[in-house]
Parts: C-alpha cells; structure tokens; sequence
C-alpha cells in the first residue's frame, strides 16, 4: 500500500509568508505616560481582547479592551492614560472554536510572579545609577576568548561564599566576597583566574521555578517561558517586573567594571509548555514544527521544537536577541540545540547583531535532540557549521577525546591512558581544522575537519551537561588514587588551554568541582549543584594551576591562532617516542609570539617519557605540578623529561 503523504503545511508557504510577515518593530507594548499602544501579531485569530490587570499575580477581573486587526495578520489598539507598572495578557477566539485562550505578549519586556501576566513598563525606571556609563569590554577574537560557564544559583547559593545575596542576581555580581580561608569568591574569584567571558546558563525567564514559593527549588532554566524577561527566581523582589530587570542590568554592571564580557545561554528552539504555551495560543501550529502525523515534531527532546525557518519565528528570535544587547548589553550568546535552528536564521543573526555591536561573541550546541524535519542541510549542525561566519559550534570531538564518551559513563580517554585516541585528541587540538599532519581517510566528517577556521571551534572538556570532569575521571578509574586522578585532571586542562580554538571551561573545574557522582543534575537540589568554595582551599594547586594555563594561554597568541591557514603553516606535530603521547611544536616568530618557538607534550602514560626536542635550549612554563609564564626551569639540551600523566610546555 502506498504511504499517505503529508499535506504541505499552509505555514510554509510563500503566500502565508507574503500576506501575513509583519517587518515592523513596534510588537508588545510601547508606553508613554499619555498612552500605551498595544500591537500583536495573531493572524489566524478571530478576536483579540487586551485584559489589563493592576497586580501581576493576583486573582482579580480584568479589565476587557477589544483590538481591532491591523496590517499583515496584528492586531493593535492605543489606551489612553498612563498605565505605567500595570499588567496585561491577550485573549483569543479562533475560529472554529467557541472557548477563548489566554496568552502573555511574546515581546514582554517585564512580567509578574511566575511570568503569567506582562507588565507595561518604562524600561529607564529600571536603570541602575550610571547604566548609561555602561561599557562592554573591548571586543575580542574570538579566539582569544576563555569562557567560564555558571548557573546564577550555584555561583553564589553556599553558604561558603561570603555572599550578601546568595543565588541571585546581585550576588554573582558582588565584589569583595570571601570564602573559607579568606579565598576571593564572586566576582573577585573570576578576576583572579583570569577568564575573559563569563556563560550564564538560562536567566530568560523559564517556567519550572514557582517563584511565589519560599520552598527551595533549582532548575538549570532550559525550559522558556519568555524570551526578553530575566528569571525572577534570581531576584530579591519576583512580584515586581522591574525588580528582575534592574538587578540584572547591576549584575552586567558589575561584570563589565571588572573587565568580563557576559554570555547568556539561549534557548529558542523549543518551548517548556506546547499545546498550552503563549506562543501556540496565539497563532496555534505556526511557531512549531509539526511531524508526518500533523503533530509537534520533537527534535529537542523536550516535546517540540520550535520553526525557526518560519519568517515570523526567526523575527521574533532576531528581535530578542537584539533586545538583550541593546537593553542590557551583554556581549554574546550560546545556542542551546543551535543544530535545531536553520543556516539561514542564524547568518541573520549574525548580520544583524553586528550591525548593532560588532564583535559579540555567537556559539553553540552543533546538535539536535532527536530527528528533525529541518532538512540536514539547512541545520546549524557542527558539520554545517563551516558555512556560518564567526559562529562557533562545541568540539564534541576534543571533549571525549580528552576524558572518554559522555554517553558511555564508565568509559575514559585520552588522559586515563586509553590507547588509540591520539589522532582523533590532534584533530582537537587543531580546532577540527583540515591539517596537513592528521589522516582522516575513512573518517566521517563530525570527528574530523569539520571546522573551516579555528573560530567556528570551542574547545573544551566540561561542562554543565554530563558529569564534572572530576567525576568522570573518578567513576573511570577504578583502583586508581586521588592522587593519580589529579595528574589526569591537570593533563585534561592543559590540552584545552593549548588547544586551538576558542576555550572553554566549566565553573568550578579550577576547583575540582563534584555533583557527588550525579550526571544530569538539572532539577537536583542545591546540595548536588552548588559550588563549595571550601574546595578552592583544599585544592589550591589546582586553581593555581588552571589560572597559571589561562595565563600563558592568553600571553601566547600562538596558543590561539585566528586562522586555519596559520595552524597549518606554523603547527607542526611532532614524532612521540610512545603510544600515549602527542605533541606539537608551533613557530611563534611567524605568528607574532613573544616565544620563538613553542612545544607542547602531552604525556597519558604511566610512565615518564624522554622526547626529542627540534632545538636545544628551553624554558619550561607549565608541567605536572605548575603553570604559568615564568619560566620554572630551564632545559639546556634537545632532550624532554615528561612526567608521567602530565603536560610539557616550553618555550624559546
């Protein structure tokens, strides 16, 4: 019998899109202190009303203004008089059924407890004193970024932080805070380890935290509720829409003074809520995708995903992402499951924020969830990634290289000294760019050179998904020592840090963090997820050693070349006297360096290694013990001592 298929949807047409694609940038609600205009974009709706509300949470009966349609599918209405700190939702009647549905405005740039109701505001009431002073940071090459990733909560929620405000917003904005041992926390611990760019996981206002409770509760935040609204749970004050707003602009404030960039990790492509979410009362089926059978497609592996090739999706994530820079100026994005929005969306994306502020830093998840009707070609997945300019995708490739697959719990790699893994680690030190010294014959594209330039390439071994990297080396080697497990811990850095590509970190490496063996602790309690600055005391070599690495990193260019023709022109790997081992040599004087020449050695065997060195003559600068830019010692002949588990760096 011949397979039905499935009618086109009338959402991807081009008479849908001609009709009804609306280019103005007037959505949501525009106050003035003589009137608010009201204009949202519903389409296929019948009837529109706007339902005013005077609290942002409590029972009470709106009051109930009809819109009238305006041009390409909006509906719009003025109200006079100053409604200033008041509250609205929409309610829709479409046709063909008699019970209406609510929904919050998707361009709210304010919301009350919980996210339920907008909130008309004049966004200069939610300023802090000098935020029209506010800098960013100078742009950097991307590839002169070292990212540390965090979670609002877990910076700052220990009592071991010092935090005046512990879990918010202000308190991972705070300066001067101090831990056990009078070790600098927040902000001033950031400083201190001398990262550049500071990743917070989800603050768009998401919908698994009742923020009106006062039992603890913890979410990583990848379930949307609204895009341009800070999460309240984060604030001192949830019930005031401009208490969320305010605290998050000192938060970038303060960041900004102590020289960070500020990243927000972004989730577009999927809702928390679908049949009921906002966006599906509004226009029902558009803002999805839908699978062969007319229902939602699940390429996230949340429930749905949202249609970003769709016009009026792909308006909506570009005038979000535009609202976050120009509102409270950060300085980047990640993409969650950026592999689930089209090539065409995010080269938008990019056009169009550096129109605005050149130079923010753009990156993301080069997968998907699950299957996706997005053809594969037109997905922004690791593979597709090359034809993209200055986004980057996660070197998935390095990560288990370094340490052993994610999804295979009890396996290791490269640093627990399993064998084999030393051309797929070199692919990864290259940022996946096509070099001429790595054989990728029979190899598939997603583990080989899929990365055109070194800036479509993060580089890293942890991060908030899967198990710390503590824990992962732990639960791999079994019968192994603490102390055993360290070398491997500073061997796994040392690859990153000397990698090619953009680096990346998870907060709380530097301290030899633990989720006390748990693997996916996105709903766990603080108790698995904070950060317990005890842990900067009792491994304080560590730390010192992950600030000594982004020390030399960022005193060497050559560390973190801009282009792909440079690495390989000027990075040359070298022959290893021992399976188990890489190492590269890279000609400083061609790239700029202050080094002439600058060789690094990667040692995961259990033994010590003698390597041949090109010259005679070096200046050690990292090993198994300690890190930095001073030299440590120097080495007058061409011949390397490598300790076991452990990394070389040298210099000339």
């Amino acid at each position: 019998m011949k397979k039905k298929r499935a009618a086109r949807n009338p959402f991807d047409t081009a008479a849908f899109g001609k009709k009804y694609h609306y280019d103005g940038r007037d959505l949501g609600a525009r106050y003035q202190s003589q009137s608010t205009t009201f204009r949202v974009w519903a389409p296929t709706a019948r009837q529109v009303d706007l339902l005013l509300f005077t609290t942002g949470h409590q029972p009470e009966t709106p009051r109930v203004l009809s819109m009238k349609r305006d041009s390409k599918g909006t509906w719009l209405l003025n109200v006079a008089g100053d409604l200033r700190n008041q509250y609205y939702r929409y309610r829709l009647l479409h046709p063909g059924r008699t019970d209406a549905v609510e929904a919050v405005d998707p361009y709210a740039v304010a919301v009350g407890a919980n996210g339920d109701r907008a909130m008309i505001v004049d966004l200069r009431d939610t300023d802090p004193e000098q935020w029209s002073a506010d800098k960013r940071p100078a742009p950097l090459r991307a590839t002169d970024a070292v990212i540390y990733e965090a979670h609002v909560r877990d910076f700052t929620i220990h009592r071991s932080s010092g935090s005046a405000c512990p879990g918010t917003y202000l308190g991972f904005g705070e300066c001067g805070a101090r831990g056990p041992g009078n070790v600098k926390t927040g902000v001033d611990h950031l400083v201190e380890l001398g990262v550049t760019h500071v990743h917070l996981l989800p603050i768009a206002d998401f919908a698994s935290i009742d923020e009106t409770s006062r039992k603890k509760q913890y979410n990583w935040g990848y379930d949307p509720k609204n895009y341009n609204v800070p999460e309240g749970s984060y604030a001192t004050d949830p019930y005031d829409g401009r208490v969320r707003v305010r605290e998050f602009k000192q938060m970038v404030q303060s960041l900004h003074e102590a020289g960070l960039h500020v990243v927000l990790d972004v989730v577009y492509n999927h809702t928390y809520h679908a049949v009921d979410s906002h966006l599906n009362h509004l226009v029902p089926g558009y803002y999805y995708r839908q699978n062969a059978e007319g229902g939602f497609s699940n390429g996230s592996g949340c429930g749905n995903e949202t249609a970003s090739d769709r016009t009026m999706v792909r308006k909506m994530m570009v005038d979000s992402l535009v609202h976050w820079v120009k509102e409270y100026h950060v300085d980047g994005f990640r993409f969650d499951l950026m592999g689930l929005h089209d090539l065409e969306t995010m080269a938008l994306i990019r056009k169009t924020l550096d129109g605005i502020a050149p130079g923010l830093l753009l990156y993301g998840e080069g997968w998907t969830g699950g299957d996706s009707p997005l053809p594969y070609e037109r997905r922004a997945m690791k593979p597709n990634v090359s034809q993209l300019r200055h986004i980057a995708a996660f070197n998935d490739t390095l990560r288990d290289a370094i340490k052993g697959h994610v999804a295979e719990h009890h396996q290791g790699g490269f640093v627990q000294g399993v064998a084999g893994l030393e051309e797929r680690l070199k692919t990864g030190l290259t940022a996946s760019v096509r070099h001429p010294q790595i054989d990728v014959t029979g190899r598939d594209l997603w583990n080989s050179h899929w990365a055109k330039e070194p800036w479509h390439c993060v580089s890293y071994a942890s991060c908030h998904d899967n198990h710390t990297l503590w824990d992962k080396i732990k639960l791999t080697t079994p019968g192994r020592s603490d102390a055993e497990r360290l070398q491997m811990y500073k061997l796994a850095a040392a690859i990153v840090m000397t990698s090619q590509g953009i680096a990346f970190m998870h907060a709380g490496e530097e301290l030899v963090r633990t989720k006390k063996g748990h693997e996916n602790s996105y709903n766990l309690p603080d108790a698995i997820n904070a950060i317990d600055w005890k842990r900067k005391v009792d491994h304080v070599d560590v730390f010192n050693y992950y600030r000594g690495l982004i020390a030399l990193r960022k005193a060497h260019p050559a560390l973190h070349m801009p282009g792909a023709a440079m690495i390989r022109k000027h990075l040359a790997f070298l022959p290893m006297p021992s399976a188990g081992m890489v190492g590269f040599c890279i000609d400083g004087a061609g790239v700029g360096d202050p080094a002439q020449w600058i060789v690094v050695l990667l040692n995961a065997t259990g033994s010590r290694q003698t390597v041949q060195l090109p010259e005679k003559g070096w200046n050690v600068l990292v090993d198994g013990a300690k890190a930095g830019v001073k030299p440590l010692r120097r080495i007058k002949t061409d011949l390397a001592e490598v300790e076991p588990r452990s990394a070389l760096v040298l210099a000339r």
